[in-house]
């Protein structure tokens, strides 16, 4: 499947008018420099794009300017070799200088016609001071003193600073940005006083923690990667880390629907995590890949797509709609090499494999026997059978099936192998065989799928769980 082209898509639409006068021009001059060009660009999410190039005048004048008002957030300036310098774009005129020394770029930035960026740097020469500090003590102190003496008041100062400044400007973008990484203070009790289990803590945690970013404001995506990229990610990644999908589900749209007066961070947020969970390898996360295609693409959310590519999620998520665990699998009836009919609904036991694969593909290769010796060990005791087909059902490659089938003892009589050249459904079309191998582990009792996406590690922890039910 193809994958969602996510920058590239937020790289071609068109930006967004919030100021009074339309467009740019940021002139930027350097006292001593011989750079002859500069580069301005922003950040966004994860990554940091070029938008434009100014050549110097011959006497360290750059002018960067452009028909289209750029997008708030953190842009930056540099030569692309050992100067660099970010700024800030908000709720102001992008009309302004900002004028500095080649020895230091940020230190010695002064402005004109921005009080954000007055205000951007001065915090950054506030805090300097701290960090020279540090390394002054740095040089005087043993490390053992340094780290246990002198940082914790580092961190101190810097938190005092931040936090003084935050109180001062409360609507700068600086202080948004700088609060939007804070995690909720989680309470130890309730309301009432009654203390919070763990679990109650986490929940809360979880439900908190967008509580500082302003997901509604448009500059929050054009920031480090370590402000909201990460903060996100971390979020999905760490945090809901082994969460069910009946939890993660209501969380994300909670997430997503806060920065819906934000277009573009909303639909960063449906774009990002839809294809995070269509690339999940954990078996149950299909279920909120499904949800969110269902909830946001399938209901026009999405704007700024072309229509092929919305169908393309809608189509997929509508296969796997079918096939998440739980669900009942679909009947297949399919013949074995003496062309006798076997039913994946009459197969016998109490549990069945169904494996889709080929001997030419080459992870087929490595991962189908060592699915069939974990196969092998429990198929007994555990009245496990395997529903295991052909994939590619060509004469040549049935040859090779039955060559590779002897040689590697895939033999039991409980490991029923399969020709897919004939069924009664198209099973590719069916059980989405795209690639191969898939692996299901589907319960006889009722059909449903117990598991999927399973390899011979996978699959033996998930038996073992099972022997120990039993």
């Amino acid at each position: 499947m193809k994958k969602i082209l996510i920058a590239t898509l937020l790289i071609l639409l068109p930006l967004t008018t919030f100021a009074a006068k339309k467009g740019y021009k940021i002139t930027f001059i350097v006292d001593g420099t011989s750079d002859s060009a500069l580069y301005m660009g922003y950040y966004i999410a994860q990554h940091r794009l070029f938008l434009d190039t100014a050549v110097n005048n011959g006497s360290g004048k750059f002018v960067f300017e452009g028909k289209e008002t750029l997008q708030p957030g953190l842009y930056y300036i540099t030569n692309n070799r050992d100067r660099y310098v970010p700024f800030v774009v908000y709720h102001e005129s992008q009309r302004f200088t900002l004028h500095t020394e080649n020895e230091n770029w940020k230190m010695r930035m002064t402005t004109k016609g921005t009080k954000e960026n007055e205000l951007f740097f001065n915090f950054h020469r506030a805090e300097e001071v701290i960090y020279q500090d540090a390394n002054v003590a740095r040089r005087t102190m043993d490390s053992a003193t340094f780290s246990n003496e002198y940082r914790p008041i580092l961190i101190r100062r810097v938190d005092s600073l931040r936090t003084e400044f935050i109180q001062q400007y409360p609507d700068c973008m600086v202080s948004r940005m700088m609060l939007s990484t804070k995690e909720p203070d989680v309470p130890a009790n309730h309301d009432d006083g009654t203390p919070m289990t763990s679990q109650e803590r986490y929940e809360y945690f979880m439900s908190h923690y967008f509580d500082n970013m302003p997901l509604d404001d448009p500059f929050i995506l054009r920031t480090p990667k370590d402000v909201f990229y990460d903060h996100v990610m971390d979020y999905v990644n760490k945090n809901m880390y082994g969460m069910p999908p009946e939890m993660i589900c209501p969380l994300l749209d909670t997430l997503i629907d806060r920065a819906e007066p934000a277009p573009e961070v909303y639909r960063w947020l449906i774009l990002n995590l839809t294809e995070h969970y269509l690339r999940s390898r954990i078996m149950v996360y299909d279920e909120v890949y499904v949800h969110l295609v269902l909830r946001y693409f399938a209901t026009g959310k999405v704007q700024g797509l072309e229509p092929s590519v919305i169908d393309q999620q809608i189509e997929q998520a509508t296969k796997w709609e079918r096939l998440l665990v739980g669900k009942e699998a679909p009947e297949l009836i399919l013949f074995d090499t003496l062309h006798v009919p076997h039913s994946l609904h009459h197969m016998p036991g109490q549990y069945t494999l169904l494996v889709f694969w080929s001997p030419t593909c080459g992870h087929c290769r490595d991962i189908v026997p060592a699915i069939y010796r974990v196969f092998d060990r429990y198929a007994d005791s555990l009245e496990l059978s395997a529903f295991s087909i052909l994939t590619e059902p060509d004469e040549k490659t049935v040859e090779k099936w039955k060559t590779f089938l002897a040689e590697h003892q895939m033999n039991s009589p409980r490991w029923v192998s399969l020709n897919g050249g004939e069924a009664n459904v198209d099973w590719r079309e069916v059980y989405d065989v795209t690639s191969t191998p898939q692996i299901y582990l589907i319960d006889n009792s009722n059909h449903k799928f117990v598991a999927k996406k399973l390899n011979a590690d996978i699959l033996e922890t998930i038996l073992k769980t099972l022997m120990k039910k039993e």
